[in-house]
């Protein structure tokens, strides 16, 4: 039976439960983005704004400080895994247990018990990260109100596995092109193949040795890695083209232009006849030194360690607010089938963010 409202009395595992109940496919979001604003427009110490199927929400209680709670409300598809399932060791399964529906539960709950924080709470639960960028709805609430995502220091509910992941690394994908020229395979010496001449960037690639930089007492790990190579005609034609699809996952003490300068240079005397970004995504800075992020570190305990995917930190990092990932959900689980996630994490997570809140 659809869920007609979200109780927010409930725990945050058992909140998990009914929002994992909610399809929200990417694309989809309405409904629960519905059932979010309903249930935070009963709130009476939010002031709750929404633009598409983003809904956010704010504390007005003139803090010296503000903090921002983000949580994405949409899943990848649904895999015969919905409605939710608890298991008799405390497990919950089901799509979006991990990614990330536990970590909005968390932030629901955050907004329902914590109605007089000691710093001044922005939420937002925002459509369609899991599709391409550009509809990606917490880009689009920085385009069109950037004021709204305003704050000190961010709190991305991303999977963490109840740790502190310190900022993102960027992340860039090039298209290196190979020339040669089309001959019949019998008398290859007749042209020049493209596939052969792809050979330099392999060897480059292979004896690439990636930084290890140290950032905020976080060591981030780089790496630049060919992902597809295209080429061919037919069996029996020497290829006058190849495209090698490189990817580089860089610390974020570099811009997007310096990673772009640095892969550009890594290539420069390897035979590239063309040389095409084809995606960019930059990385965020950890921020740990900020007062905020200290005191959050002491509330949540545990060891800070670096984020080496991209996530939408990364978006609050280009806003000038320093951002961590923090949530229950184990990333190894995200997207697959069996996904779940352990609801005494789920609590913790809760706990400890109220007593940072709260403190």
């Amino acid at each position: 039976m659809p869920e007609t409202e979200l109780d927010l009395t409930l725990d945050a595992a058992r909140l998990t439960a009914r929002l994992v109940d909610v399809p929200s496919v990417s694309g989809d979001e309405k409904a629960l983005a519905d059932l979010v604003e309903q249930a935070l427009r009963g709130l009476p110490h939010l002031t709750v704004d929404r633009y598409g199927n983003n809904v956010v929400a704010r504390t007005r209680l003139g803090r010296p400080e503000r903090v921002v709670l983000a949580g994405h409300l949409d899943t990848v598809p649904i895999a015969g895994n919905v409605p939710s399932r608890l298991d008799g060791d405390g497990v919950l399964w089901g799509c979006g247990t991990t990614d990330m529906k536990s970590g909005v539960a968390v932030q629901l709950r955050i907004a329902a018990t914590v109605p007089e924080p000691n710093r001044d709470l922005t939420f937002v639960f925002y459509d369609q990260e899991e599709v391409a960028s550009h509809l990606n709805g917490l880009g689009r609430i920085a385009e069109a109100h950037p004021d709204w995502l305003a704050g000190d220091f961010a709190v991305l509910l991303e999977p963490s596995d109840a740790e502190v992941e310190g900022g993102c690394q960027g992340t860039l994908r090039v298209l290196l092109h190979t020339s040669g020229e089309r001959a019949h395979s019998a008398r290859s010496w007749m042209g020049s193949n493209a596939i052969h001449a792809a050979a330099p960037i392999l060897a480059r690639l292979a004896a690439y040795e990636p930084r290890r930089p140290v950032i905020d007492g976080l060591e981030y790990h780089e790496g630049l890695n060919a992902v597809r190579i295209e080429g061919g005609v037919a069996n029996n034609v020497i290829p006058d083209a190849c495209t090698v699809t490189v990817n580089f996952r860089y610390a974020p003490d570099r811009s997007e232009a310096e990673a772009i300068a640095h892969v550009e240079e890594v290539f420069a005397d390897c035979g590239v006849t063309a040389f095409t970004v084809d995606d960019s995504s930059g990385g965020a800075l950890p921020g740990l030194s900020h007062p905020a992020a200290k005191a959050f570190m002491e509330a949540v305990g545990g060891r800070a360690m670096p984020k080496f995917g991209w996530t939408d930190v990364s978006r609050f990092s280009a806003l000038g607010v320093p951002a961590v990932n923090y949530g229950p959900g184990n990333a190894l689980l995200a997207h697959k089938v069996d996904e779940r996630v352990d609801t005494k994490a789920i609590l913790h997570c809760e706990e400890r963010l109220r007593a940072w809140l709260t403190s």
